[in-house]
C-alpha cells in the first residue's frame, strides 16, 4: 500500500509548461511536476477525464503533504532515519558523474573496435632533474635522425628495450593505465607521440599500426616456473619437464589433469588450466602471439618467457561487441569502474563541483601553510613568524569554509606515502585534499547537483509523510474506534446485504500442475480437505469462509452444487491456480451482521474520514487551477 501510495502523490520536473497550474494556500505547482507524475503512474490512454481524475488524487496528496509538514512530521526521528537510510543506499549510484561517465563509455567502446601496435621510450625521473630533462631532449633529439627502435635501445630506461627495441606488442583498450591510453590513441599510425610526463617519467609513444580488434581471448595454459637465480643447468631442467609434458598431451593425456597436477599457476591451475579471458596487450607479447598462432583447440609447444616455460592451448576467441547496447554499455561500465579510469572520472567530477560551487581560495600563501604544516605535522621549529591558527579559513566550497585545522587533519592521515618510502609533497597532499573536500561537499549537497537524485530523494520523503499522516488520520482511526464504527454500520446497516452467497473453502495453488494434483486427490471426499492439504502444505493454501457466488472461481459452465469442489481456475499470466469446495448455498439476499459486514463497514467508514478531512483540507489550503495553463496541459498531454 505505501509503494503505491507514494507514487500516487510524487512528481518533479518534466519537458512541459513551466506555468503555475495550480495554487494551494501559499503553495504553488507547475504544469511539468504535475504532468511528470501523471506520466510516471497512468496506465491507460491519456484523455482529458484521466488527466482530471490524476489532477483530483495529485491535489488531495499536495494538501496531505502539505499539513504533515505544518504538523512537523517531517521532523520524526523515525522519518529522519529512513531518510538518511534511503541517501546511503542510493548515493554509490549518483557519485560518478553521469556525464563523464556516459563520455567514457563512448570513448572506451569507440577505442575497443582497433587494436594498436605500439613501441614506447620510457625515460625515468631520476632524483637528478638535470640529468632527466638532459636525457628527454637527447632522445627527441635521435628520434629526428634514427629508427625508433634504436632511439629505445640507446636511451629508454624500460629494461626490456635492449632486446625488443621498445616494441610493446599488439595493445587494445583497457592495456594501458588511462593517461597513457590517451596517448597512445590519439597518435595516428606510423607516427611518433608528443613527449607525455607522469609521475615515474617521460613516455614517447609510436604507432607502429592498427587493426580491427581480434577480441577477448580465452586459452588454457600449463607454467613451468623458472625459480630466481636459476643457473642454466636448472633451466634446462624446467626445459625438459615441459617437452615432457607436451609429449604426454601429443600422445592424448588430458590438458586439464595435467595442467591441475603441474602447473605453477596456481589459478588457473585450479580449473584445470583455464585463464580468465584476456585481451591483447595483458600479457607478455610471445605468450599472446603464440596463442593467436594457433587454432582453436590447438596446443602449443613449449616455449619460455621471463615467467618460466609455458604450454597453451587456444580455446576459443569471442569478437568485440560490433554495437553498443545495454550489455556492451554495462560490461563497460563495470571495467571503467574498475579501473584508474574511476579515479579520472573522480577528478573530473571534483573539478565540475569545484567550479558550479564557486569555489574560493583564501588569502593564505602557500609558504606560510606549509610551515604551519611543517610544524603541525612534522613538530619542526618554524624559520619564518606564522600567523595562521587552527580556525583559519582556507578555502570556500558552496555554503561552506573549511579551516587550518580540516587541511592538518587529512595531511596527517595522508602524509606518508603508501609504499613508506617517506612523506609525500605538501603540493600533491594540497591537490588530494581540494579533490576530497570537493567529493565530500558534492556528497553531503548531492540534491544541488543532480536532480534525478533530487527527484528520487524528494519523492521518498514526501512518500513517507503521506503515508505518515493517512496512518495518524485516516486509517487508525477507521480501524480501531470500535464505537464510531457500529454507529456507521447502524446508520448505514442497509448497504450491507449478502447477495447470493455460499459457505466454501477456497484453495489457491502455486502452479497449474499442483491445482490439478490436489484436485483429484480432494474431489473423491472433499470433506477430508484438511488431511489431504496437509501433503500439500507448501503449494496449496486455503480459506474457509462465507463468499458472496461472483467471489468464487469457476468457469462459466462448472455447476455449484453443494459437498462438491469446483474445477481449478487457472490464471494464464502466472500459472497459479484458484478452486472452491462448497459445502452450502445461500439463497436469496439477507443482512449481514456486523461481524459479517465490518471490513466493508471500516472501508466505508475510511472513505468517509477522509473525504471530511480533505474538506476541511480545501478550507485550510484554498485550491485555484489556472484554466489556461490546465488547457495547454491537456492538449500538450493528449497529443505526445
Amino acid at each position: 500500500m505505501k509503494k503505491l501510495l507514494t507514487a500516487v502523490c510524487l512528481a518533479a520536473a518534466f519537458s512541459a509548461p513551466a506555468q503555475t497550474l495550480f495554487t494551494y494556500g501559499k503553495h504553488s505547482v507547475n504544469a511539468s511536476d504535475f504532468l511528470r507524475a501523471f506520466r510516471k503512474n497512468s496506465q491507460g490512454p491519456v484523455t482529458e477525464k484521466a488527466l482530471k481524475d490524476y489532477l483530483d488524487l495529485y491535489v488531495a496528496s499536495r494538501l496531505k503533504i502539505q499539513e504533515a509538514k505544518e504538523l512537523g512530521y517531517d521532523t520524526l526521528p523515525q522519518l529522519i532515519s529512513d531518510l538518511a537510510n534511503l541517501r546511503q543506499q542510493i548515493l554509490p549510484t549518483y557519485l560518478n558523474d553521469k556525464e563523464s561517465m556516459s563520455r567514457m563509455i563512448g570513448e572506451a567502446f569507440s577505442r575497443s573496435q582497433k587494436d594498436i601496435h605500439l613501441a614506447h621510450i620510457f625515460i625515468r625521473a631520476g632524483e637528478n632533474e638535470i640529468a632527466t630533462e638532459q636525457k628527454k631532449t637527447e632522445a627527441i633529439a635521435a628520434l629526428s635522425k634514427k629508427d625508433f627502435a634504436d632511439v629505445a635501445r640507446e636511451f629508454s630506461d624500460d629494461p626490456s628495450a635492449k632486446q625488443n627495441g621498445g616494441d610493446l606488442g599488439w595493445l587494445t583498450v583497457f592495456s594501458l593505465p588511462y593517461e597513457l591510453e590517451n596517448l597512445a590513441y590519439s597518435t595516428p599510425a606510423g607516427k611518433v607521440s608528443a613527449v607525455f610526463k607522469t609521475k615515474a617519467g617521460y613516455h614517447i609513444f609510436k604507432n607502429l599500426g592498427e587493426r580491427k580488434a581480434l577480441g577477448r581471448i580465452k586459452a588454457a595454459q600449463i607454467l613451468l616456473a623458472i625459480p630466481p637465480r636459476a643457473d642454466e643447468a636448472a633451466r634446462q631442467e624446467v626445459k625438459h619437464r615441459a617437452d615432457s609434458l607436451y609429449n604426454r598431451l601429443q600422445q592424448g593425456d588430458d590438458f586439464g589433469k595435467l595442467a591441475a597436477a603441474f602447473s605453477n599457476d596456481i589459478i588457473s591451475a585450479a580449473s584445470n588450466g583455464q585463464m580468465t579471458e584476456f585481451s591483447v596487450g595483458e600479457y607478455d607479447p610471445l605468450f599472446e602471439t603464440t596463442v593467436l598462432s594457433l587454432k582453436d583447440g590447438d596446443i602449443s609447444r613449449p616455449f619460455a618467457t621471463a615467467y618460466g616455460y609455458h604450454i597453451v592451448k587456444r580455446l576459443k576467441i569471442s569478437p568485440v561487441s560490433a554495437k553498443l547496447d545495454d550489455e556492451t554499455q554495462e560490461s563497460l561500465r563495470k571495467r571503467i569502474e574498475q579501473s584508474d579510469r574511476a579515479a579520472y572520472a573522480q577528478k573530473v567530477l571534483a573539478e565540475k563541483v569545484l567550479r558550479q560551487a564557486n569555489y574560493q581560495k583564501f588569502s593564505v600563501t602557500d609558504a606560510e601553510l606549509w610551515a604551519y604544516s611543517d610544524s603541525a605535522l612534522k613538530y619542526m621549529v618554524p624559520k619564518t613568524k606564522i600567523s595562521l591558527k587552527p580556525s583559519t579559513p582556507l578555502l570556500k566550497i558552496g555554503n561552506r569554509t573549511f579551516a587550518v585545522n580540516d587541511w592538518t587533519t587529512y595531511a596527517q592521515a595522508h602524509l606518508y606515502k603508501p609504499d613508506g618510502t617517506g612523506t609525500r609533497p605538501y603540493p600533491q597532499l594540497w591537490a588530494d585534499f581540494l579533490q576530497q573536500t570537493a567529493l565530500n561537499y558534492y556528497q553531503d549537497h548531492l540534491e544541488d547537483f543532480n536532480e534525478e537524485f533530487r527527484q528520487q530523494i524528494t519523492e521518498f520523503a514526501e512518500g513517507n509523510l503521506f503515508f505518515e499522516i493517512m496512518q495518524r488520520r485516516v486509517w487508525t482511526p477507521a480501524q480501531s474506534d470500535s464505537a464510531a464504527l457500529a454507529a456507521y454500520y447502524r446508520k448505514h446497516r442497509a448497504n450491507y446485504n449478502w447477495k447470493e452467497s455460499a459457505d466454501a473453502v477456497l484453495f489457491y495453488a502455486a502452479n497449474e500442475q499442483a491445482a490439478k494434483d490436489f484436485y483429484n486427490a480432494v474431489s473423491p471426499k472433499p470433506a477430508e480437505w484438511k488431511t489431504v492439504l496437509t501433503n500439500y502444505a507448501d503449494q496449496i493454501t486455503a480459506d474457509s469462509n462465507r463468499f458472496e457466488l461472483d467471489q468464487l472461481p469457476k468457469n462459466e459452465n462448472a455447476p455449484l452444487t453443494e459437498g462438491r469442489v469446483i474445477p481449478p481456475v487457472v490464471n494464464k499470466a502466472d500459472n497459479t491456480a484458484s478452486f472452491a469446495y462448497v459445502t452450502h448455498l445461500h439463497k436469496g439476499t439477507e443482512p449481514r451482521s456486523f461481524a459479517e459486514a465490518k471490513g466493508l463497514v471500516i472501508n466505508d467508514y475510511q472513505t468517509q474520514l477522509e473525504k471530511e478531512w480533505l474538506e476541511r483540507l480545501k478550507k485550510k489550503y484554498p485550491v485555484s487551477v489556472n484554466q489556461k495553463t490546465w488547457s495547454e496541459v491537456v492538449r500538450k498531454a493528449s497529443r505526445k
